[in-house]
């Protein structure tokens, strides 16, 4: 008997336990959900655009020796920089200098044989107007004369000669800059064929070579081109490190020729390479010859343009999207096109008109056409005021914080 008691009220059980998970599962009141809300404004950025450079050294000298003969001397510490006019290399001195004092002797043993013929053509001369004079003797000592000022003549180039292979065992610096390490030591002989010695690498300004792709190009050209074209443009660069080098650097040249491989064009730039510490040996400097970096062309003068913060933005299939808070708070999809923008600033050319708020907070829970509960978004970084073209190519930051269709 109390089995089927017991059995007949398990049904009711169950339905009861049903209806209070339901109850429970409910929300506890139909408030609307809160949000944060940022007015949509205009701000000033600079437009900047991303390249990948390498730094080109401006002048870069070979030092090879002129003369064949020993090394003698090497007077200068491999890797530090040097200046213009210091002594480099110093080659077996003697066997030159001996070909310099042999000139000199020729010379001298010339001019005085010219002086006496000079003598004896005066002497030839005077007497030909006397009975004892003949023509034949005056043209004789005139051609010793002109033959021996010839000989002279011959005496002084083969001493210039001399004096210029001289100075090629001397070998000097001509240009500032950083000195490699000497490929040929003291001892050995060394001659024009036999190669490179050293090489000396120029450091401060450096170039910064980076391609530009043609459609980037045409882009950048209706950009800054009424604006004053290379001066419109400043050009920085992010070392490897990630920091942003310090002085700007000035473009000086567009190659005239598209590369048929890659499409893009050779843009240079001339960026200052000071010393950091002056007082220091070798003397450290930033920028390194063959160094890859970051190229950032960023205009001279900044641009206005309607701008909220990247994290309101979702994607779908249909694009790049808002939520909008209308006058009776309730929240509208707004689909939107971006201009140059950053990770942290979206920067707005279709879409969104000025003073209109959108959603930057709690987007997890807001839904097309629900009311919400909006308030001032928390306070964040400053937006960055520098829009770059990798943004306008990233993929928007807020996707990965809804992104719902």
């Amino acid at each position: 008997m109390s089995q089927a008691v017991a059995v007949s009220c398990f049904p009711a059980a169950l339905a009861l336990a049903l209806l209070s998970a339901q109850a429970t599962a409910q929300p506890v009141s139909g408030e609307p959900a809160a949000v944060g809300v940022v007015r949509v404004e205009r701000q000033q950025i600079t437009q900047s655009d991303e390249f990948v450079g390498r730094v080109q050294a401006i002048n870069r000298v070979a030092l090879v020796a002129r003369v064949a003969g020993f090394l003698e001397k090497r007077l200068f510490v491999e890797g530090t920089e040097v200046k213009k006019g210091n002594l480099l290399y110093v080659i077996e001195q003697p066997p030159f200098q001996a070909l310099v004092n042999a000139a000199k002797a020729s010379i001298e043993q010339f001019e005085a044989q010219h002086r006496n013929a000079q003598v004896t053509l005066q002497r030839a001369q005077t007497l030909l107007s006397t009975p004892a004079g003949q023509q034949a003797n005056v043209d004789s000592a005139l051609a010793n004369e002109r033959a021996l000022a010839a000989q002279i003549a011959g005496a002084q180039a083969q001493l210039e000669t001399a004096a210029i292979n001289l100075s090629y065992t001397a070998i000097s610096a001509p240009i500032d800059g950083k000195i490699t390490a000497t490929q040929v030591t003291e001892g050995n002989v060394v001659s024009p064929t036999s190669g490179t010695l050293a090489d000396i690498v120029s450091q401060d300004p450096m170039y910064v070579v980076f391609p530009v792709s043609v459609r980037a190009g045409l882009d950048l050209r209706d950009r800054y081109g009424p604006k004053g074209g290379f001066n419109a443009v400043v050009v920085k660069v992010r070392l490897p490190d990630g920091r942003i080098y310090g002085p700007d650097g000035k473009l000086d040249y567009v190659s005239p020729t598209v590369a048929e491989n890659t499409d893009t064009v050779t843009v240079r730039a001339v960026v200052p390479n000071p010393q950091i510490l002056p007082l220091s040996e070798p003397v450290p400097r930033e920028l390194f010859d063959g160094e890859f970096v970051t190229v950032l062309l960023e205009g001279v003068q900044p641009i206005t343009v309607l701008a909220i913060p990247r994290a309101a933005v979702l994607s779908d299939q249909q694009g790049d999207y808002v939520y909008v808070v209308d006058a009776q708070n309730k929240a509208q999809v707004r689909h939107i096109q971006q201009g140059q923008s950053t990770p942290s600033t979206a920067v707005i050319t279709n879409g969104l008109s000025e003073g209109e708020l959108v959603i930057s907070e709690g987007l997890q829970s807001v839904h097309e056409g629900e009311t919400i509960s909006p308030g001032p978004a928390t306070p964040g970084p400053q937006l960055d005021s520098r829009a770059g073209a990798s943004g306008r190519s990233a993929t928007p930051a807020a996707g990965s914080s809804g992104g719902r269709q």
